[in-house]
């Protein structure tokens, strides 16, 4: 259960339909460790398995606190420890359902309503387990792309290690990779009937998932939280 390259905190929907589509769509479940046959949806501009080629590798989540690789003298069992005790402290949070949404070239359920709730609990989830990242090497930094980040984007890379938290943070399970010109929309009209069934009004964010990356690059769910506090 230890030994992956990097680690993770991220929202994964409990085993039910939502879980089992979001493990078909993109081709792999990360609960199992398994590849999963992708669904036959008509009208889309290219196969499932192109559209969802990006995405694949972390399964069907939300991100709570981004991948990280431990820092020296810290040890997975130890952020699991963490990880616990940090979510038995930490309350629930219900927002009132989720939706599909283009944000910029990709697509991704979003949650509807407050998000202010689900905010402060991922910034406490950053913070809190902030020791046991290693800071990110240049490489990292490099792809990050950061003379194209805001100022304020910078300054969350350099003291976070990952641009998108605390006030630039907003939550999504992504569905796809980057689309090309003219495709979101097509690909929104085809899925859009087919998740509409299986998302969840309300939305209830009550635990969180440790997840683990392979040597080959893939997730695996390692660990299910409860928020009880």
């Amino acid at each position: 259960m230890w030994d992956y390259r990097r680690y993770a905190i991220y929202f994964a929907p409990e085993p039910g339909p939502l879980a089992e589509f979001g493990a078909a769509w993109l081709g792999w479940d990360p609960a199992t460790g398994k590849e999963v046959a992708h669904p036959d949806v008509a009208a889309l501009p290219r196969p499932v398995a192109e559209l969802t080629e990006t995405p694949r590798k972390y399964g069907f989540h939300g991100t709570i606190k981004p991948p990280f690789r431990l820092a020296g003298g810290q040890s997975a069992q130890a952020l699991h420890a963490a990880a616990q005790a940090l979510c038995a402290r930490l309350a629930p949070v219900a927002l009132e359902g989720l939706g599909l949404s283009r944000l910029g070239a990709f697509l991704a359920l979003t949650p509807k309503g407050d998000t202010g709730a689900l905010a402060a609990l991922a910034a406490e989830t950053v913070r809190a387990l902030d020791r046991f990242r290693a800071p990110p090497s240049e490489a990292e930094i490099a792809r990050r792309n950061p003379a194209r980040l805001s100022p304020a984007q910078r300054a969350l890379l350099e003291k976070w290690g990952y641009p998108y938290v605390l006030g630039e943070f907003r939550f999504h399970l992504t569905l796809t990779g980057r689309l090309e010109r003219g495709e979101a929309g097509a690909v929104e009209a085809a899925l859009g009937p087919v998740v509409a069934p299986l998302l969840p009004a309300p939305f209830r964010v009550d635990n969180l998932c440790l997840f683990g990356e392979a040597e080959d690059g893939r997730f695996h769910l390692l660990h299910r939280y409860a928020l009880s506090g």
